[in-house]
Formats: structure tokens, C-alpha cells, sequence
């Protein structure tokens, strides 16, 4: 599960943002995402994954790792 979870992420960042090879741990800034795609990829994160990510936890989410453990998180939450 983790490694489909991880490549979901990676396409709904892909979709966004129209980067190709996201690394899991190179910040979204140095990928030319910007706050409007971020919001954007949260977004389509809450919505496949029935999450809810409040603006306070958004600063956390700098790169597909972070994303990840969020959603990780959050899906444990809801078991």
C-alpha cells in the first residue's frame, strides 16, 4: 500500500504541476511549485483520499515526503 500510496501522490503532483520526476525529498520550491499548485495538490489530495488538511499543517508540506506522512497520518486517523 505504501508504494502505491506514494506513486498516487507523485501523479496527482504530476497532474498539477506538470513535473515529471518528482524526488521524494526535493522541496516543491526547487521544483518551481508554487503556493497556488500547492493548494491545488492539497486539494485533489483531500478529495481522493478523504482527508482534511487544515492551512495550519500546509508550511509542513514541502516535498512528496512530507505530503506522504501527512496522508499517512491522516489515514490512520480516520481507521
Amino acid at each position: 500500500m505504501a508504494d502505491t500510496l506514494r506513486d498516487e501522490l507523485r501523479q496527482i503532483i504530476t497532474e498539477v504541476t506538470e513535473v515529471e520526476d518528482i524526488p521524494e525529498d526535493t522541496l516543491f520550491a526547487d521544483l518551481g511549485i508554487d503556493s497556488m499548485m500547492a493548494i491545488e495538490i492539497v486539494a485533489d489530495v483531500e478529495k481522493k483520499y478523504d482527508v482534511s488538511i487544515s492551512e495550519e499543517e500546509l508550511p509542513e508540506l514541502t516535498h512528496l515526503k512530507a505530503v506522504y506522512d501527512k496522508v499517512q497520518e491522516k489515514l490512520g486517523q480516520a481507521s
